[in-house]
C-alpha cells in the first residue's frame, strides 16, 4: 500500500483523511465508553462503577489503543504528503507525533491498573478496600497526568503541520492556521490545571483545526500537479 501512496499523492491524502476521521471516532468511542465511570474526588465511588461495568471501561482502553494505531498511520502518511514542503520538518513532526502516540499508549497500563489492584486477592490481607480504591483511583489520576504529556506533544505535532500546510502549494493556507490554532489550544495542557479549567471550550478551535483538515482531504484532497512539481524542486 505504501508504495501505491508514494506514486499517489492524491490517494495519500485520502488515506491520512480517512485514518483521521478514525481517530475521531475511536477517541469518541473511549469517551463515551468511560463516560460517568470516573468520579472526581471519589475513589469509592470510581472503584464501584469500574468494577460494575468493567465490560465499558474496558471498551474505552481498547478504543483508546485505536485511536493510537490510526494516528501511527496518519503520521506516517502524513510524512509522505509534506516531505516536498520540508523534509527535515516533516521528519521532526512525525517524531512529535510518534512520541505522544507513545507515551499515549502508556496511558493504557494506567487505566488497566484497577483492575490488578481491586481484583488482587493477594492484595487484601495487606490493604483495607479503602486504600485498594484510593490506589486504584490514584492510577486513573497518573492517567489523567500522561494524557496531558501526549497531548502536548499532539500540540507540537498541529504547529509544524500548520507550518507545512502553509508552506505548501497543494493545500489551501487557511488550513495550516487552522492547525496552528488547534496545536496553539492543546498546548494549554502544559497546565492541566488551565486546561481543566477552560474544558470543554478549549476543545473546539482544536477540532475545528483538525477537522477541517480532516474533511478537506477526504473531499477535495490535494493538488495533485502542484504536489508533484513541489516534490520535484526538493
Amino acid at each position: 500500500m505504501m508504495e501505491r501512496t508514494a506514486e499517489s499523492p492524491g490517494l495519500t491524502a485520502r488515506l491520512a483523511g480517512l485514518f483521521y476521521l478514525l481517530t475521531f471516532v475511536t477517541g469518541g468511542l473511549a469517551i463515551f465508553a468511560r463516560h460517568g465511570l470516573v468520579v472526581d474526588g471519589d475513589a469509592a465511588a470510581t472503584a464501584s462503577n469500574i468494577l460494575a461495568h468493567e465490560s465499558r471501561f474496558r471498551l474505552g482502553t481498547a478504543a483508546d489503543l485505536l485511536v493510537v494505531a490510526c494516528y501511527i498511520a496518519v503520521t506516517a502518511l502524513f510524512y509522505r504528503l509534506f516531505k516536498p514542503v520540508s523534509r527535515g520538518g516533516s521528519l521532526l513532526a512525525a517524531l512529535f507525533s510518534l512520541v505522544g502516540c507513545a507515551v499515549l499508549a502508556v496511558t493504557c497500563l494506567f487505566q488497566l491498573a484497577p483492575f490488578v489492584i481491586l481484583r488482587g486477592v493477594q492484595y487484601s490481607s495487606v490493604f483495607t478496600s479503602e486504600q485498594l480504591q484510593a490506589l486504584a483511583y490514584l492510577s486513573l489520576e497518573l492517567y489523567g497526568q500522561t494524557y496531558s504529556i501526549a497531548v502536548v506533544c499532539f500540540a507540537f505535532y498541529c504547529l509544524l503541520i500548520g507550518v507545512l500546510v502553509f508552506r505548501s502549494t497543494f493545500l489551501p493556507r487557511f488550513l495550516g492556521g487552522l492547525m496552528f490554532i488547534a496545536g496553539m489550544a492543546w498546548l494549554t495542557y502544559l497546565s492541566p490545571p488551565l486546561a481543566s479549567a477552560l474544558s470543554p471550550y478549549i476543545l473546539a478551535p482544536g477540532i475545528l483545526g483538525e477537522g477541517s483538515l480532516t474533511l478537506w482531504l477526504l473531499v477535495i484532497g490535494v493538488n495533485v500537479p502542484n504536489w508533484q512539481e513541489q516534490a520535484r524542486g526538493q
